[in-house]
């Protein structure tokens, strides 16, 4: 006799489609038989040693983050209700050029400096593997979801070329081809980069485009996050599309937003973009969040040439007067590449954690507030949270537009992404609420999409963009990765004032078959593993 019956349910099954209303049976990790309408059709229903009435409750796949920052929370936090809470299934990490594998001795603890704010420190953390395999046979010991892994670029040039500011050797360019198809080879779905933050971002369009024809080889994708979301956005797309049609590579624009003043309701010049180039053949897709504001560290604001050669010489430059005034300058004048170009206005700079508690006064306040009660210019108080909070500080930067926002989920290729940073004292709401959000106020509260539409966006074309054959879709066969939610209940806790408050109307989620979220609370399961690359 099967293990499960999931009676009664109104299965969204992620196709897009219409919902009907089955009996869903799982068996040994998968779905191995769906009924529809058995209970009207007078129909023998299937019997299985539990049974779990879903009267009232949608079951749809589970949802696919493609852009989370859970690369130590998995380990760290075996319960991670951030995201099994939400009916997060699945998260892709390794994002924005900048993770813990593949390294030696000397860049692992160059990269744990230089993302301090968004994973911590990782002091907590038994860092027993170097290369992306063995991050991978880690991630298989057991943690509460699935999780697939993004090459970071970032990481690959600080291992064969340093933190420098120059273009690489044709030796290191050769050393950094082997170090992706390497990890692609070990289960990497693709390639990530940060080319707003060090040192990814010293990489020139020829040495991406060769790294990218490399992971075309493998058929996995590239995930930019690109040269700028501010000034030069759109150039920064095109760029981006240019350069993975020369590479015949796959593209994810992760987290593709419009921000800043100058973009304000410029969502549809993005996607007329988009439209041309896919109409001509190129493969691409992106990902969102449901929120305006951005998040980020701190350090990240800075002008490039500030950041060259690592956080020790990023801590350095802001000790010296001179050298500060000169960052200052590019930061509230010119417009610092680290803020995409335009000059950075404290008032939309929110601090949201600290990594030294001495400094927790700052948190929930932004730049400007912190500098007014302390009697002192903006800049003064950034320059010294830095230094003392040693670049570890992370903040929510308020420059987006809710029209932007809406624009762009409507999109045939969009998918939904976190973003979230689980670090910090008042961290972005998007950690702990990104998908109820999407399904409790964008589509139930404000019609954006259909029911069937938004499930789609969460589930299937993720799946597809992963070339996962057996997720993303209830059907037989596939993963019992599921979740079971109230459409008329369903929505994210989480605010900015109490962002790690857990998403109400979502009882029941399922990895493998297995229950980690049972009558709405977490279960000790611990049935996520490494979802690797499939060979083409």
């Amino acid at each position: 006799m099967e293990e499960l019956v999931i009676r009664d349910a109104e299965v969204v099954d992620g196709g897009g489609g219409p919902s009907y209303r089955a009996d869903v049976v799982v068996d040994g990790g998968r779905i191995v038989s769906i009924v529809q309408e058995a209970a009207a059709a007078g129909c023998q229903r299937p019997k299985a040693r539990r049974e779990l009435d879903a009267e009232g409750l949608v079951l749809s796949p589970g949802f696919i983050d493609m852009h989370a920052h859970s690369d130590l929370a998995l380990l760290r936090d075996p319960d991670h209700s951030a995201k099994a809470a939400q009916g997060v299934t699945l998260e892709v990490i390794g994002q924005d050029g900048l993770s813990y594998a593949p390294v030696d001795d000397r860049t692992l603890a160059e990269v744990r400096r230089a993302i301090t704010g968004w994973n911590g420190s990782g002091d907590d953390i038994d860092f027993d593997w170097r290369t992306v395999g063995e991050y991978l046979d880690r991630l298989d010991r057991g943690i509460a979801v699935n999780a697939a892994y993004l090459i970071p670029q970032g990481t690959v040039r600080a291992l064969a070329v340093g933190w420098e500011d120059r273009e690489a050797t044709p030796d290191e360019l050769d050393r950094m081809r082997q170090l992706v198809a390497e990890g692609l080879e070990q289960g990497a779905v693709g390639l990530s980069s940060g080319l707003t933050y060090t040192p990814g971002m010293y990489a020139k369009d020829a040495e991406l485009t060769e790294l990218c024809r490399v992971v075309a080889e493998y058929g996995g994708y590239y995930c930019p996050h690109h040269r700028s979301y501010g000034a030069g956005a759109l150039e920064a797309y095109e760029e981006m599309v240019a350069l993975t049609r020369e590479a015949g590579c796959a593209l994810h624009l992760a987290h593709a937003t419009m921000n800043f003043g100058v973009n304000e309701g410029r969502a549809p010049e993005l996607l007329s973009l988009l439209d041309k180039a896919l109409a001509e053949g190129a493969d691409i897709s992106l990902d969102t969040y449901p929120y305006t504001p951005g998040c980020t560290t701190l350090v990240a604001m800075l002008p490039s040439w500030a950041s060259e050669g690592g956080p020790e010489a990023v801590l350095a430059r802001l000790s010296d007067d001179d050298t500060a005034e000169r960052i200052r300058h590019h930061m509230e004048v010119t417009g610092a590449d680290g803020c995409h170009g335009v000059p950075i206005e404290w008032d939309t700079i929110e601090i949201s954690g600290v990594t030294d508690p001495a400094l927790g006064d700052h948190v929930g306040r932004t730049v400007r507030q912190s500098a007014d009660a302390r009697g002192e210019a903006p800049w003064v108080t950034a320059r010294r949270l830095l230094l003392q909070d040693r670049l570890g500080s992370t903040i929510l930067q308020h420059v987006g537009h809710e029209e932007n926002v809406r624009t762009i989920m409507r999109h045939r290729v969009h998918t939904g992404g976190s973003d979230g940073i689980l670090q910090g004292t008042k961290p972005h709401p998007r950690a702990y609420g990104t998908f109820p959000h999407y399904l409790g106020h964008y589509v139930r509260e404000l019609g954006v999409l259909s029911l069937e539409e938004c499930v789609a966006h969460l589930t299937s074309r993720p799946a597809a963009r992963l070339r996962l054959p057996d997720r993303g879709l209830v059907r037989e066969g596939y993963r019992a990765d599921l979740v079971l939610f109230d459409a008329e209940t369903v929505a994210a806790g989480s605010t900015f004032e109490e962002p790690r408050r857990l998403p109400s109307g979502i009882p029941y989620v399922l990895v493998d078959g297995r229950f980690v979220i049972e009558d709405g609370r977490r279960t000790d399961v611990l049935a996520g593993r490494a979802v690797r690359r499939t060979a083409r």
